[in-house]
């Protein structure tokens, strides 16, 4: 069979993999080791794996991780049902609802990156033995889904306005069965090992009868109201209404016009507007309380120009600002916020002048039918024909308008439905206080805390067709806002009509639906209605397709919400008030329903930027699409990088660190091409009884022991202890950077460096015996550490391993509180420092790779005792003649013609300078050298010291130069100072 590469796990330094990401360690190599002339290994113990099924691929038939069969490995696991939970286990359990992304989205980094934290936590706690449950689930994304299917019908020369409210939502399920599962096929990709099997939508009819019955008991607890309301509708299509909003600065005109008093003739107040289409909606003209210009006109009325008479009262309020404008203000309450809470608070009348399809209604008169901005043009030549115009002129401000559609955004008057608010956030607020919640990273607690303590009441009725409908009937005939009917469905608001008007009356339900964040409160809803914790919501039938058996105790939580993203850096809500539109409603919602909050914690992470730190968007044209990320660099690798950061923290994604990422995959396959190599042979049962006898969880068998071995035992179980107390804390990022760490610094540049002398060079099959033990056993704990993090490779890799008992993602968790031995830790770091000091040197003086040099070893006795107890492993990553390196406890006779290493307290080297280089020859050599070094560094000193240059060249021009001589003299100092050591070495040999 064919050997790996002695080279092919060759040292490296993982700050030269990775700089980014780790910082400077007791672990780092001074110098980078050349590739060693080790001579083949003679054991009959190595063995070939062959791959047992079509899934798996052993690392001894493939040069590198193949990607492609990152899926054959998910289908594979979900065929397995490994997904599901695993009643025989025991423990609490551990369950996590999947923030469900819009069913009309397809994956981004936002997405990624809660999938990949998601996963990590539930790997986690699947393998420590609790029973997990992972719900997956979309929103059906009332606004995006309803715009991509009216643009569809629109392709087809199809108005929504012509269909029924059944036949649109018939055409927007038919569209929904047919591309809505994209983004749940991308999030599977990622290697979310969610339940599939208990997927839900917020349409489905379970959760559609929570939701309801949400509303039916908020209502018969007197939280839902029902009161106009002043909203940002864009007009065209109004359901985009509940949109984000973004405001653009546009060019517009300054409208000014005159109103004549009843009372006084010819007299005239002028008003600035940017909308004269809506002067038929003023009910009043205000004017500050102190302003003297105008505080004879207070408390008479103003004739409403073009309406052919109608007035109006002139009154004052202090929001007026008397600065901006002409400091008089039109009140039209229907079609602006501000002044809709003045007329609320004052009693003014309120006008709608507007359709919803953006035309003028009959309150306009003759301009009735116009489109706002054709009424706009309109209106205003004919103030220019009755002398009432004044002028117009251009003026900026910032428009908002529709983040879905684009369009301007109008404030229309309309009936909404509210939910009380205060009630149900002074319960949260006390969740946290109390502890019963915890929010990660707990600096968000002032947020949550800040928007609860500040909440207004909530208007959760949208104008779609697509959602959840209001399970509001009205009576026909009647008033909508007194005579209404609050019912689970049209059969049971029917016998409650007829109980209260009697037989004869008709009904109608309320045509909008509910806001797409209470239908999301479903979260917080139904898992109490579908384990019969609220009855009678239940009844005879659970409302969610979750097995019987998988019923918790009452006070059973959830564990973990996994928020979507964070950034409260910006100004804007950009994406931190999830924090308070999903997050504290829900857990409002499950304590209102059920006592407690129905969350044990909320983890915040951050936002995912591009290198530089920008928001990735389509504008900037720096979006990082994960599948094609994914078929580049593999999921690992993007896992990997992305769960690195810090919590709450922004991360800057580059392709750098993917590139360093996909080279740690590659890495941990190599090795497990060299540990499987290393192992018997699956047929060599004598071989495997006597391996797998090794027992590393005693302090007895670790101090039993050769240094090397158990130094890397004992750090592994410092590692096992570290990285799970970061995994209960949620610090995912630490925890993979010591994983990282420790695979890469100590178990693949040492330790696999360090075992090839029990192989390559050892003659006692006890001692290979060993290592072979060790190498197995750390690194099957290392794939066990990491596959939270890196699911595909370590599977893989672990299928490939000799008498698996398992697959790796339902395997247990690597056992805490075992024993590590402090004593030959410190040894082995002693050993290292030596190793990195002559490694260093050899780089220094550019010794050629394959030439061996000799060396005197320099230390007390009971050092030396362990050190030359592994010299051929010293020998091997350092490069050493075997056969002249000698242990003394003095230095050697040659100690002046030699380089002196001291590698640690009380340990030092010396290395013969004559092995390392021809002296006469790195004379020549440096005295040359140094020469153009110094005419270089004159010719910089000459430029600096010219007064023409220094004051008229740039500033950073002359800084520049200034640097490149400050280096120059330092080359030039240590130059001189190896030239005189090699001098001092040539008089001292003569």
């Amino acid at each position: 069979m064919a050997f790996s590469s002695p080279s092919l796990l060759s040292s490296r330094s993982i700050y030269l993999i990775n700089p980014v990401l780790f910082s400077p360690s007791a672990r780092r190599f001074g110098a980078r080791p050349r590739r060693w002339n080790l001579c083949r290994p003679n054991r009959k113990f190595l063995s070939v794996m062959a791959t047992e099924n079509e899934v798996f691929t052993s690392p001894e038939v493939a040069k590198s991780f193949d990607f492609a069969s990152e899926e054959r490995i998910y289908s594979w696991w979900e065929a397995q049902g490994f997904f599901k939970p695993s009643f025989d286990r025991r423990g609490d359990p551990f369950v996590i609802p999947m923030p469900p992304p819009n069913v009309t989205g397809s994956l981004h980094m936002g997405h990624a990156m809660f999938v990949t934290l998601e996963d990590i936590m539930v790997r986690y706690n699947r393998m420590k033995g609790r029973p997990t449950l992972w719900i997956p689930g979309t929103d059906h994304a009332g606004i995006a889904t309803q715009l991509v299917v009216e643009k569809l019908l629109a392709s087809e020369g199809i108005k929504r306005s012509e269909l029924s409210r059944e036949e649109f939502t018939k055409r927007v399920w038919e569209w929904k069965e047919k591309y809505g599962g994209t983004i749940t096929s991308q999030i599977r990709r990622l290697g979310a090992s969610c339940d599939w099997t208990r997927e839900h939508f917020t349409l489905d009819e379970q959760l559609s009868r929570a939701v309801v019955e949400a509303f039916v008991k908020l209502h018969e607890k007197e939280l839902i109201y029902q009161e106009f309301n002043v909203e940002s509708n864009p007009v065209e299509m109004l359901y985009y209404a509940w949109a984000c909003l973004f405001y653009t600065p546009s060019n517009c005109l300054l409208f000014l016009f005159s109103s004549s008093f009843v009372l006084i003739r010819n007299d005239f107040l002028t008003i600035a507007t940017t909308r004269p289409e809506t002067l038929f909606g003023d009910v009043a003209i205000a004017v500050h309380p102190t302003d003297e210009r105008y505080a004879k006109y207070i408390g008479r009325l103003a004739i409403v120009p073009l309406t052919f008479g109608r007035h109006v009262p002139i009154i004052a309020d202090k929001y007026v600002d008397k600065e901006f404008g002409t400091g008089v203000l039109k009140i039209s309450p229907g079609h602006d916020h501000n002044d809709y809470h003045i007329a609320r608070k004052l009693g003014l009348p309120i006008l709608n002048v507007m359709n919803k399809d953006g035309t003028l209604n009959e309150v306009a008169g003759i301009y009735c039918g116009l489109d706002r901005f054709e009424a706009r043009k309109k209106v205003w030549s004919d103030l220019e024909e009755t002398d009432l115009a004044v002028k117009k002129e251009p003026h900026v401000l910032r428009v908002p308008r529709s983040q879905r559609g684009g369009e301007v955004i109008e404030p229309l008057v309309s009936k909404q439905w509210f939910v009380t608010m205060e009630p149900l956030a002074e319960k949260a607020l006390h969740a946290v206080e109390n502890g019963e919640l915890t929010i990660l990273p707990e600096r968000f607690e002032k947020t949550y805390k800040h928007w609860l303590t500040n909440i207004k009441d909530w208007c959760i009725s949208r104008q779609l067709w697509w959602g959840h409908r209001i399970p509001v009937w009205y009576i026909v005939g009647k008033d909508n806002e007194e005579d209404y009917i609050v019912a689970r469905n049209a059969e049971e608001a029917l016998v409650k009509a007829h109980a209260k008007y009697g037989k004869s009356v008709e009904i109608y339900q309320d045509p909008d639906v509910l806001d797409t964040w209470f239908s999301s409160d479903y979260y917080a809803i139904f898992y109490p209605v579908a384990y019969g914790l609220l009855a009678p919501w239940a009844g005879q039938t659970r409302m969610l397709r979750i097995s019987s058996n998988f019923i918790p105790q009452p006070s059973w939580r959830l564990e973990v919400l996994l928020d979507i993203g964070i950034d409260l850096a910006a100004t804007s809500f950009d994406r931190h008030d999830i924090l308070f539109f999903w997050v504290a409603r829900m857990v409002m919602m499950g304590i209102e329903f059920t006592g407690s909050s129905p969350f044990s914690y909320v983890y915040l992470h951050g936002l995912i930027r591009d290198s530089h730190g920008r928001k990735m968007s389509k504008t900037l044209g720096n979006v990082i699409d994960p599948i094609d990320t994914i078929k580049e660099y593999g999921t690992d690798a993007l896992r990997f990088t992305l769960s690195l950061g810090t919590a709450g923290q922004d991360l800057n994604l580059s392709t750098e660190r993917l590139t360093s990422n996909k080279a740690f995959t590659n890495k941990l396959w190599n090795a497990g091409k060299f540990v499987l190599q290393n192992l018997p042979n699956k047929s060599d049962a004598s071989a495997w009884q006597h391996i797998l006898a090794y027992k590393f969880d005693t302090e007895t068998a670790l101090l039993k022991l050769p240094l090397p071995e158990c130094w890397v035992v004992s750090e592994l179980h410092e590692l096992i202890d570290v990285v799970t107390t970061s995994y209960d804390k949620f610090f995912f990022g630490d925890a993979g950077r010591e994983i990282y760490d420790f695979f890469w610094g100590d178990f693949a540049d040492w330790y696999i460096e360090a075992s090839k002398t029990r192989f390559y060079h050892s003659w006692s099959n006890s001692v290979a015996s060993v290592a072979q033990g060790v190498l197995l056993y750390v690194f099957e704990n290392v794939l066990k550490l990491l596959h939270p993090f890196m699911p595909f490779v370590t599977e893989e890799l672990w299928q490939a391993l000799p008498y698996r008992r398992q697959a790796l993602m339902v395997s247990h968790w690597p056992r805490t509180s075992l024993p590590r031995d402090v004593m030959s830790v410190k040894r082995f770091e002693n050993l290292q420092s030596l190793i990195r000091a002559i490694r260093n040197v050899r780089a220094e003086y550019s010794v050629e790779p394959a030439k061996r040099i000799s060396a005197s070893i320099v230390a007390s006795s009971d050092v030396l005792e362990y050190i030359s107890s592994e010299k051929e492993v010293l020998a091997l990553l350092s490069k050493l003649d075997l056969q002249h390196v000698n242990f003394v406890q003095s230095p050697p006779d040659n100690a002046k013609q030699s380089v002196h290493l001291v590698a640690s307290e009380g340990l030092e080297a010396y290395i013969p300078l004559a092995d390392m280089v021809d002296i006469s020859a790195e004379l020549q050599r440096l005295s040359k050298r140094l020469s153009k070094m110094q005419a270089e560094y004159d010719a910089l000193v000459a430029r600096l010291n010219s007064p023409s240059f220094v004051e008229k060249a740039p500033e950073d021009i002359v800084r520049g130069v200034r640097e490149k001589a400050s280096d120059a003299e330092e080359k030039i100092s240590l130059t001189k100072n190896r030239l005189d050591f090699l001098q001092a070495t040539v008089l001292s040999t003569d």
